[in-house]
């Protein structure tokens, strides 16, 4: 996989569509959002290779990134865990066309099963999405079996959605990196590799660094820039954390993005977008930025407005 840069992203116009679960954009593109019946989707015994999954896939926003590999002869070679979780793991894939010099990494998310996916509070994020048929709406509020599985299915949709939308915006200064969304397979995702493609080491997290004074600043900036295209968007991250922002060649990426709320639609959305605020601005206040800076009501304040809230 070369080493890119990801792109600049659009603001989008008051007119917008909000993020909602009734039918994501990409749902009405007629792909299947199913995994389908495939006979050699077991992998190889001696390789641990199994032929790609895209042409059974909904995929990512066009044009392709020129990295990604598309072609149907490639085969995905499982290359060990990145990340366990309590709702998924996140897994290292290679793709790769045999024979060839083409391939990339690929991140590979996967959502645990609704028997043991342990989704906290998760009533409040679900709260401004809904399905159409009210039987659905019914099991989810429920719980039952079929509900759990249905809102297994609307976390992988949500970050799927959500990332489609945030690679496609784009005008002039905004800016937000995130994972390139490549791929969504019934509750698996899959998802650009955010780190070295040479070792398969992935970029390490906000959390585990200790920045210098100038690298913090700038590390901040790039922060408030990326929840300002958010609230632009109509979005709050929802479980923002140094814990779920990347760093890679001092560019921060953020990720793990399936509890995104709509801050208009949600009633709790400005009370997510505080505490999104107030997590982040701690953590920063506590490695030394000045606390007039990271002043967790002002920028709050400063992005409700952003979403056209106040």
């Amino acid at each position: 996989m070369r080493d890119h840069d990801l792109p600049a992203l659009e603001r989008r116009s008051r007119g917008k569509s909000r993020f909602d679960d009734d039918e994501p954009q990409f749902l009405k593109r007629g792909r299947p959002t199913e995994p389908l019946a495939d006979p050699d989707s077991d992998p190889d015994p001696d390789t641990g290779e199994r032929w790609s999954s895209w042409d059974d896939a909904v995929h990512g926003p066009q044009p392709h990134p020129d990295w990604l590999v598309t072609e149907l002869a490639a085969k995905d070679t499982e290359l060990g865990v990145l990340k366990t979780g309590k709702e998924a793991d996140v897994h290292l894939v290679r793709r790769a066309v045999p024979d060839s010099d083409r391939s990339c990494l690929l991140a590979v998310k996967r959502y645990r099963d609704p028997e043991h996916r342990l989704f906290h509070r998760d009533a409040g994020y679900l709260e401004g999405r809904r399905v159409r048929r009210s039987r659905e709406n019914r099991a989810m509020a429920g719980r039952t079996a079929f509900g759990r599985q249905m809102i297994a299915g609307q976390w992988a949709a949500a970050e799927f959605d959500a990332l489609a939308r945030l690679w496609e915006i784009s005008a002039g200064y905004d800016r937000i990196a995130v994972p390139y969304p490549v791929q969504l397979r019934g509750t698996e995702l899959m998802l650009e590799f955010v780190g070295d493609a040479e070792s398969g080491e992935a970029a390490p997290r906000l959390a585990q660094l200790r920045p210098d004074p100038a690298e913090l600043r700038d590390l901040w900036n790039q922060l408030v820039e990326a929840l300002r295209v958010l609230a632009r968007a109509g979005y709050a991250h929802g479980d923002l954390s140094p814990y779920n922002l990347l760093v890679h060649r001092g560019r921060l990426v953020v990720i793990d993005l399936p509890q995104v709320v709509d801050v208009v639609a949600n009633p709790q959305g400005p009370e997510f977008l505080a505490r999104d605020v107030r997590v982040v601005g701690t953590w920063f206040a506590a490695r030394g930025m000045p606390t007039e800076q990271v002043d967790p009501g002002v920028l709050t304040g400063e992005l409700l407005r952003e979403a056209g809230i106040r």
